[in-house]
Order: structure tokens, then sequence, then C-alpha cells
């Protein structure tokens, strides 16, 4: 399959408003590839689908997560907004065709990050927060770091997000914990170095 056959699929499975945030994450993910080089398209096409679930009952994104023997963390079950992630990488497996290993795990930790991330996990994850279409309180110096360092708009989109997580007293997933942690650790050490 191609970008043309999955924009298809995915204008029929997703909400206009999702659909075109689809497309704002894929052209972001494409303009920060070439900037820290990174393969444009594979960052283009997992900017694209990166959502291909997310418009589905949270019921039905469990029922596929389990049928499919994908093992899930307390922290997963117990949070519904995660389901999309790692059935999203399920379906861009089985649905889209999408073996390469790098892009399926950009799909599955989009939303929460981790520890070690590839270079593409990263700009997908940054990509997903600065598209075209997001109007939120900061976007504008979340789109400066991120063309300044991923690790350093990895900061501030998790550091927003812990702190959103925390006000509103929800689990934070250890993944995002330890992404933020990893994030900072390389920018310290960039830092050191630049000394």
């Amino acid at each position: 399959m191609n970008n043309e056959q999955y924009k298809e699929i995915l204008q029929n499975r997703l909400t206009e408003k999702r659909y075109i945030h689809s497309l704002n994450v894929a052209d972001s993910a494409k303009e920060l590839a070439l900037i820290y080089g990174c393969d444009p398209e594979k960052a283009y096409t997992v900017g694209l689908v990166h959502d291909c679930c997310k418009d589905e009952a949270a019921g039905l994104q469990l029922s596929y997560i389990l049928e499919n023997k994908v093992e899930l963390t307390e922290y997963e079950i117990n949070a519904a907004k995660l389901y999309h992630a790692i059935s999203g990488r399920i379906f861009a497996e089985k649905e889209f065709g999408i073996t390469d290993e790098d892009m399926l795990n950009a799909i599955r930790y989009h939303t929460t990050g981790r520890k070690g991330m590839s270079l593409l996990e990263k700009v997908v994850f940054i990509a997903d927060f600065i598209s075209a279409e997001r109007d939120y309180n900061g976007v504008d110096v979340m789109r400066e770091k991120a063309k300044r360092s991923l690790d350093e708009a990895i900061v501030e989109g998790l550091g927003f997000t812990i702190k959103d997580l925390i006000t509103r007293n929800l689990v934070i997933h250890p993944d995002t914990v330890l992404a933020f942690d990893d994030a900072m650790l390389n920018l310290q050490k960039i830092n050191q170095e630049s000394k």
C-alpha cells in the first residue's frame, strides 16, 4: 500500500478533524525528518497513520488489542487514552501491511514516548505536538524548540504532559517518565560537551 491508499482508508475511518490532524502531523514529521536527517517518507507515512484507530470506541480498541494477544500493563489497561497507539500499531501492521519495526514503534509510542526512542520515534512524537492545527498555549515555543533540538522539544512536551496529568490526578505511564528523563540526560550530556 502507499500513502494515497492510506489516505483513502483513513478518510473513511476518522472524523474530518482527526483526518486533517493526521495530514498535518505527516507534514510536520516530514519537515522535522528533513531537518534531523531521518527518512522523510517513513516519517510522513507514520505521521499519516499514527492515529488510525483513535476514533474507534475504547472497548473496541481494547478487544482488538486483546484479540491480537498484546499484553497490557496495569497502566495501559487503566488508561483508555493510550489504547489507540497500541491498537494503531497492530492495525498498521495487519491492515496497512507496514512491517518496518521502527515505523511500528513510532506509532506505538507516539503518545507515551519511551526511553531510547529512535530518531523516527522522536520526529513523530514531536510532530504530533506541533502539527499545524494545534493551538494550545505554548505551541509556538514547542515549534521553536522542535527546530532547535528534538530532545529539548521532548522535555518541553513531556513536562507539559506530566504536569497536566498530575493536576488532573491521573496515572503517568512509566514510559513517559523514562522518556522525559532520557531526553533530560541527553540535553545535559550535550550541554556538558559544549562547555
